[in-house]
């Protein structure tokens, strides 16, 4: 009774009586009266139905159908009386016990409500419900959903089973369960995968059978047993458990053993299952008590208490005082308490929303926070709504102090409450645990923002707790609920830098690992090793990113890495495809800059590039040389300086430095190399600057040297070489003798501008010079008596040439030729003469000439001498080119001498072929040809 009463009420059900619908006037509908004699109801697939045994009532048997219209609806199911009725929920099957005569002789039948026989259901089957040969009263029955067993208890304790197809008699089986000397309660089916189960209960005892297994073994669960409708069977929200209710208590079943109870006293009439809610009718205790098996034979006067509890939650949910309730049915989502003056009373549960907030204001007064969270899920409230009542909860807590509670009740909350609200509350320090644990969870459903973890990890630090510290870090990938590199930051800050280590290095940041190794921990030689087990473009990045500070901490292996980096790098950790894959190669050239004040290790390393890799980038071959040229030009000991010198000048003559020629001729002349300037004059054909640098150094046979090397490709050396010598005071007489044989074998200078040149110089004499000039004007004379014979014999040609013009214009030509000239077989008719003297057999004319208007065989002269006259017509207009000889030219006399030769300041008209349209040939036209024909064939 103590538990009872510390139940708390609520009002979750709204009680109205059904009335009429309206008629046509609108007026007031009155309450909806059913027929008396009403005793037992079933409810389900849409309607309410009724049967009628009371005495005195009309005796025909009806059974009465009511749906949600209120349109009452009847047939004659029995000629007497029906006593039992169930009704199927997942089939239009309506089950009926009763009686069509005088006596006992129960009938049960079956009935299909969706077929008609005469306008009543069809009756699908009819046998008698008798357990053997003893006719007894039939008091309780129950029909399992898949229509494959019934059960009927009797008043003498025997339970009658059949199985198979209830609406048939032909598919079905009809034996005794159970027998026994105490009346038959209740009856409930239980399926639970395929097992099916029997509850029995009598007066006294509570019974299991197990359906499913042959011979049907039974177990006894209990000793007390109930009163008729005092059983019922319960949802999958309570397990689909057995409940019996007794007088004292309330007990729960399970088919092998009995459940919890729950101590509901007074004396039970009525109990049912309904959505999670227990209803139980029982008498008002200010009435008598009633017989425990015939406890529904009630007296008018009775007043009963209907009840609605909510085991889950430990609340009535409902309760309300009726007077003489026949029954208590479920149907259109509401329940229906059936009196027996007639009347129905609907119960309307409320929506959710109205329940909570009814409920809510009198559970946070009397912060019933549990109870609340309890109803809320059991009504299957949204989170949001869930979460609102754990914040409530959680400031209630708070506000007493709490805060292990309230932080636990905060927690519930996480996903729909601002973690602001809650980290704002607990910041204190001495509350600096209960904050942590919040933060926690919140990574754990990974719904932390990097902030959060920063917080998070600053509590693990405050609190020195390095366990959980670990512990939250080293978490599997698949684990990680938190922004890593946030957790790396507040790590290195907080000096873990173990911790932040291998967060960056499990998780693969690279940049943090390598930063904490090398400006923390200063363990530069396993940032090295690091940086040489990552993918070839992230350990280059690094490398530019770090190579310097490494450079100066580990020369030597950060040497050796990069030379792996850019001649055939593979990952040391990659030990699997180490020979598979193929391994790739960074620019040399980039790495440079690392080796700022390491020298000796950047020799070494441009050294190996250019051996390994000889097609490195120009920017290796220039740092080594420039390397080079520095070491020998600083080089104090001269075996060394030599060998240094060798090999910068062996780099020069690799070839490598073509393209960047001006480059390395300045890193020469900046070290004063020598050689290495020499021999890029040599190669770049800068003779004159190889002389001018001998003129500067005053070596006079080198001098020479040059000219008689790149004289012939540079003739004015040797003029720059006279003028050189010419200027010095000194005695040069040798060399100037060398250099005035060498002009006039070559006759590069007229002889004026040699005596002018050597003018300048106070100790040459006329004895110098006296062999080259004699030597001059020898050449000269001899130049003019060839000359002179050759314009004599130009002129006695002229006057041969006329004499033949003029003979061919006077006279006729007679050609006396008896052979041909191609095939040198006697001439025959038809012959083709030409005025040159050449006769040919017309069919050889044909097939040799090319062109009808020439002499086959003197074409191929005509054709030289037409070509250089075109040669001297063409050159004729060339005026840049004779301005530009005449310029360059040390004999300018020479150059005009030519062009007037070629008749380019004469005016000429050459006539070569008629036009097209004029007779063949005239002979003017014809002997001015012949003329210059001959005259070439002359010379």
């Amino acid at each position: 009774m103590a538990a009872y009463l510390q139940w708390r009420r609520f009002v979750f059900f709204d009680r109205e009586t059904v009335k009429e619908p309206p008629g046509p006037d609108g007026a007031g509908a009155k309450p909806f009266t059913l027929p008396p004699g009403i005793a037992v109801c079933d409810s389900g697939r849409g309607s309410l139905v009724f049967g009628d045994i009371l005495p005195g009532a009309r005796r025909w048997g009806p059974i009465w159908f009511l749906p949600r219209s209120l349109q009452l609806s009847s047939f004659q199911a029995y000629k007497l009386r029906v006593t039992h009725l169930y009704q199927l929920k997942q089939h239009s099957i309506l089950v009926s016990v009763g009686e069509d005569e005088e006596g006992i002789n129960p009938l049960v039948k079956v009935w299909n409500l969706e077929k008609r026989d005469g306008g009543n259901p069809l009756c699908t089957r009819i046998f008698p419900a008798i357990p053997g040969n003893k006719p007894t009263v039939v008091s309780c029955l129950t029909v399992h959903e898949n229509l494959n067993f019934m059960a009927i208890g009797f008043a003498d304790g025997s339970v009658v089973l059949t199985k198979g197809d209830i609406t048939r008699d032909r598919h079905s089986k009809t034996q005794i369960l159970h027998e026994g000397s105490y009346p038959v309660t209740g009856l409930a089916f239980r399926q639970s995968g395929k097992t099916t189960h029997l509850f029995v209960v009598t007066t006294e005892n509570i019974q299991s059978y197990m359906l499913s297994v042959k011979d049907y073994p039974h177990l006894e669960l209990d000793t007390h047993g109930c009163g008729l409708r005092c059983s019922s069977l319960s949802d999958p929200s309570q397990d689909l458990q057995f409940i019996v209710a007794g007088n004292e208590c309330v007990y729960l079943y399970q088919p092998d053993e009995r459940g919890p109870c729950f101590a509901f006293e007074g004396q039970k009439l009525i109990v049912h299952w309904y959505r999670g809610y227990l209803i139980i009718v029982s008498k008002d205790r200010k009435t008598s008590p009633k017989s425990e098996f015939a406890g529904n034979e009630a007296q008018n006067s009775d007043k009963q208490v209907l009840n609605i509890y909510d085991l889950c939650n430990k609340f009535i949910a409902y309760s309300s005082i009726f007077d003489d309730i026949v029954d208590v049915l479920a149907e259109w989502g509401s329940l229906y308490v059936l009196t027996r003056d007639g009347k129905i009373h609907v119960l309307q549960e409320k929506d959710t929303q109205t329940k909570l907030e009814a409920c809510k204001s009198m559970l946070f007064r009397k912060n019933l926070f549990e109870m609340a969270i309890n109803l809320a899920k059991s009504h299957h409230l949204d989170s949001d709504g869930l979460s609102e009542i754990f914040r409530q909860y959680g400031d209630h807590l708070y506000n007493k102090g709490n805060h292990d509670g309230a932080i636990q009740q905060y927690i519930r909350t996480i996903g729909k409450l601002e973690p602001s609200y809650v980290i704002r509350k607990f910041l204190d320090a001495q509350r600096i645990h209960n904050l942590t644990a919040y933060l926690q969870t919140l990574h754990l459903q990974s719904l932390a923002n990097a902030d959060h973890t920063t917080l998070l990890l600053n509590c693990y630090t405050k609190l020195k707790d390095s366990s959980k510290l670990e512990e939250f870090i080293k978490t599997s990938d698949s684990e990680v609920r938190f922004d890593v590199e946030t957790a790396i930051k507040v790590l290195r800050q907080a000096g873990y830098y173990s911790h932040a280590v291998y967060l960056a290095e499990k998780h693969e940041h690279h940049e943090w690992y390598l930063k904490i190794q090398l400006e923390d921990i200063k363990n530069y030689q396993e940032a090295l090793h690091y940086i040489g087990k990552l993918p070839f473009e992230q350990a280059e990045s690094n490398m530019k990113r770090y190579g310097k500070i490494l450079m100066h901490h580990v020369p030597n292996e950060t040497t050796e890495l990069l030379k792996i980096l850019c001649t055939d790098y593979r990952p040391s950790g990659d030990s699997e495809g180490h020979g598979m894959l193929e391994g790739k190669k960074a620019n040399s050239e980039e790495f440079i800059p690392v080796f700022a004040n390491n020298s000796r290790e950047l020799k070494a390393f441009l050294e190996h590039m250019t051996e390994v890799q000889a097609d490195s980038p120009q920017g290796v071959y220039d740092t080594l040389l420039e390397l080079r040229l520095q070491n020998w030009a600083h080089e104090q000991d001269e075996q060394t300086k030599e060998k240094l010198h060798n090999e910068a000048l062996t780099l020069l003559k690799s070839g490598r430095f073509k393209t960047v020629f001006d480059k390395a001729l300045v890193l020469c002349q900046m070290h004063n190399f020598k050689d290495g300037v020499l021999y890029l004059y040599e190669q770049g054909k800068l003779f004159q600057q190889i002389m001018h640098y001998h003129m500067q150094n005053e070596q006079y046979k080198k001098v020479i040297e040059v000219c008689e090397l790149y004289g012939d490709q540079e003739a004015c050396l040797w003029e720059q070489a006279l003028g050189y010598f010419a200027r010095k005071e000194e005695d040069c007489k040798e060399y100037v003798a060398a250099v005035l044989k060498h002009i006039e074998n070559k006759n590069l200078m007229p002889p004026l501008l040699v005596v002018q040149t050597l003018a300048h110089n106070s100790t040459a004499t006329l004895s110098v010079i006296k062999d080259y000039l004699v030597n001059k004007l020898q050449k000269q004379s001899r130049q003019i008596e060839q000359d002179e014979q050759r314009i004599q014999k130009y002129r006695e040609e002229t006057t041969r040439i006329r004499l033949e013009i003029e003979e061919l214009k006077a006279s006729p030509k007679i050609f006396q030729k008896t052979k041909c000239s191609i095939c040198t077989s006697a001439l025959e008719l038809p012959s083709v003469h030409f005025l040159c003297g050449h006769s040919f057999h017309q069919h050889c004319f044909e097939s040799y000439s090319e062109s009808d208007s020439e002499c086959p065989t003197c074409m191929p002269e005509n054709r030289k001498v037409m070509d250089m006259i075109r040669a001297q017509e063409q050159k004729r207009d060339l005026h840049d080119q004779f301005q530009h000889q005449l310029k360059c030219s040390n004999d300018g006399f020479s150059v005009v001498a030519d062009y007037f030769g070629r008749g380019v300041f004469n005016k000429l008209t050459l006539i070569t072929d008629l036009p097209s349209g004029k007779a063949a040939t005239t002979l003017e036209a014809g002997l001015q040809r012949e003329l210059l024909i001959h005259t070439k064939r002359s010379t």
